[in-house]
């Protein structure tokens, strides 16, 4: 059914001819029209204006979006949301003083939900997954990416890329699947990590190449995982395959992660809580986006991304929730927004563009999602009464979202 937002206070994030992305200072403009309207026809956005040049249509839903904001719905370009259980136990942990590091040296950490999700059918964690996409959905999420990761066997690697395809054949929004074979080393391969990588070149990846089961591939690039020769490597791997990469990289060490996925083409760089001068060189003036991920920063109190930094020396730069069950166990990308603002010091229009049109292209739906364009997917927010855009990460712990639209219609 069409419908026709009226009287809408802000529409953020208008552009007539959407660029890919947007970098350094352009970060900072953020393109509204006041007292707008704004047509939706089978999905899409049909056409936008100021009230004065709203058309005059029948047999259309009318919304009045007095006092209101629309603008696109979030993208979400970083999550782990496929995994079983939880890892509550890790967080009283950490409580007492334990570092990622430590709670993974005693078992915890990515191993300990592999042993979870080795243990739940495919059903169940199907049943898990989509919950929690629910969720963010209701929170305003309108695209998002899903990594494996928490299966490092053949089996439950699998399990979960077919969970992944199961929730994008129900679900009405862009969804990317994302191979993470390369998360961790699993125990039955802790002294031959040459054969895990061979595990995953040789045989995972012409099985999900043949099944079609990812868009992405990805390897978290760090001591104590993989190197940056590991990571060149699968890269080059799902390359060959036309599976291109999405890298963890710089989470608590710079060890040249960054310049390799530059040179490999990755589309984009996620975490770079530690950045150098020399990554941000490598990254300049490349089509790889950064990608910070704050909601990490605040749950395991460490540095967060240096966006003033990279802003300032004229990159771009996406923010993702990081959704997972250790490290970042919340999807809610109105708080990524709010504390991207608070911690990193970008203003409300570099973190909106950073969530929206940014976040689109870090996955690879930018035609589709991420502004307010004609002939894009009308995946959109509706705001309760507030003052501005400034008021979402402004009221940082308030909910302000009062309806959320994909392709057009209510998500409830």
């Amino acid at each position: 059914m069409e419908k026709l937002f009226i009287n809408i206070k802000e529409l953020v994030q208008v552009r007539s001819e959407a660029p890919q992305f947007v970098a350094g200072a352009q970060m900072n403009e953020l393109p509204i029209i006041a007292n707008a309207f704004l047509w939706i026809k089978d999905g899409l956005i049909k056409e936008y204006g100021s009230m004065d040049a709203c058309p005059a249509l029948t047999d259309v839903e009318t919304i009045d979006a007095t006092g209101r904001l629309v603008l696109p719905a979030w993208c979400d370009s970083h999550t782990h949301i496929v995994y079983a259980g939880n890892r509550e136990g890790e967080f009283v942990d950490k409580i007492k003083g334990l570092s990622y590091e430590d709670i993974a040296q005693k078992g915890g950490g990515i191993l300990n939900s592999t042993k979870v999700l080795a243990n739940t059918s495919e059903d169940e964690l199907y049943e898990q997954s989509k919950e929690r996409l629910l969720g963010v959905m209701r929170e305003g999420t309108g695209a998002i990416e899903i990594k494996s990761g928490y299966g490092l066997t053949v089996d439950s690697e699998l399990k979960m890329l077919r969970v992944i395809q199961r929730l994008k054949a129900e679900f009405n929004l862009p969804i990317k699947a994302t191979f993470l074979g390369a998360h961790a080393i699993p125990e039955a391969y802790k002294n031959n990590k040459e054969g895990y990588l061979l595990l995953l070149t040789d045989v995972l990846l012409p099985e999900i190449k043949k099944e079609n089961l990812a868009d992405y591939i990805d390897v978290f690039c760090e001591k104590g995982y993989f190197s940056v020769e590991d990571t060149e490597r699968l890269m080059q791997a799902g390359a060959a395959l036309g599976i291109k990469a999405k890298i963890h990289v710089n989470q608590f060490n710079a060890i040249g992660g960054v310049a390799a996925g530059v040179k490999n083409n990755a589309l984009s760089l996620d975490h770079l809580e530690v950045i150098n001068d020399e990554d941000i060189v490598a990254i300049k003036d490349s089509k790889t986006m950064p990608v910070a991920l704050p909601g990490c920063s605040f749950f395991l109190n460490i540095p967060y991304t240096p966006a003033r930094k990279m802003i300032d020396a004229d990159l771009p730069i996406a923010l993702a929730s990081d959704y997972n069950p250790g490290s970042a166990p919340s999807g809610n990308m109105n708080f990524a927004v709010a504390a991207a603002c608070i911690k990193m010091k970008m203003t409300p229009e570099e973190a909106i563009n950073a969530a929206t049109i940014n976040g689109a292209y870090a996955m690879g739906v930018e035609a589709e999602v991420g502004s307010i364009t004609v002939g894009k997917k009308a995946n959109l927010l509706l705001t309760d009464k507030v003052n501005s855009y400034h008021s979402l990460p402004y009221n940082f712990g308030s909910n302000l979202i009062d309806k959320v639209f994909i392709s057009g219609e209510e998500h409830s």
